[in-house]
């Protein structure tokens, strides 16, 4: 068992309000290392009828929170499974300082997927698009005209990414769907071998069999006025895949 305030590796762990050491706070920020309340009052969302079970949880700053990031926030968390397995998160944060003042955040819903094979696996919907990459100092790149395939580390922030990603799994004949709203950015990461080597929480060869794609706000951090709201929204979903003469048949899952 992993006790708070260790972070867990794997799931869908919640980066706010800082996503990885941009700035002066633990690594990701505090959010992902707290217990989180049920909220039994939540603001109505649009209900989507697809959705039969979900729960609304909300997390405020403690008296310590507040002394690392001195700001009043209630964050609202949806949790939402539709029939046919697909999981949707929504979060909204609210500025509730009283004192005037606004606030900036990053934020990333640093979600972790199950593969196959990592050199088997290839991303979909980012082919051209600008990304700032974390191994090399952030610079900024643009990606080639291909789909994302990995032979090494990879750890990048794709800016103004699509609202629709997809993973291919070739040897699962699986193809996770990411959808996001609100959140321009999207991660991809994977730490290879020497860096899950040197990580303590994470067996020797399990790069080999994960990857992180992540809906996020990075580059540009997002401002609260006093009384704000900012809403994001990640969906996942897992859909059947087959190649046909090396293409991806359901093209229409990025386009559809």
């Amino acid at each position: 068992a992993i006790k708070p305030p260790k972070p867990f590796r794997g799931g869908i762990p919640i980066c706010f309000p800082q996503f990885g050491t941009q700035g002066n706070l633990e690594q990701h920020g505090f959010a992902r290392n707290r217990l989180w309340a049920i909220d039994d009052n939540p603001p109505p969302l649009p209900v989507n009828p697809a959705i039969k079970a979900f729960v609304d949880l909300i997390l405020k700053p403690s008296e310590d929170d507040l002394k690392m990031w001195p700001h009043s926030f209630e964050f609202r968390l949806r949790i939402a499974l539709g029939a046919g397995g697909d999981l949707s998160l929504t979060s909204r944060i609210r500025n509730t300082n009283t004192d005037g003042r606004p606030f900036s955040y990053t934020f990333a819903f640093h979600t972790y997927f199950s593969v196959s094979d990592i050199s088997e696996v290839r991303v979909e919907g980012l082919e051209t698009m600008d990304y700032l990459d974390n191994m090399k100092g952030k610079e900024r790149f643009t990606e080639q005209g291909d789909a994302i395939v990995f032979e090494s580390e990879v750890d990048k922030v794709y800016l103004a990414a699509p609202s629709k990603v997809a993973i291919i799994d070739h040897d699962m004949r699986r193809t996770f769907v990411v959808t996001k709203e609100g959140l321009p950015d999207a991660v991809v990461w994977n730490p290879w071998d020497k860096k899950a080597k040197a990580m303590q929480d994470f067996g020797d060869s399990e790069y080999k069999h994960m990857l992180c794609v992540e809906p996020a706000a990075v580059e540009k951090p997002i401002t609260l006025k006093p009384g704000e709201e900012w809403k994001g929204r990640l969906g996942l979903s897992a859909v059947p895949s087959s190649y046909c003469s090396g293409q991806l048949d359901p093209l229409k899952v990025l386009h559809g």
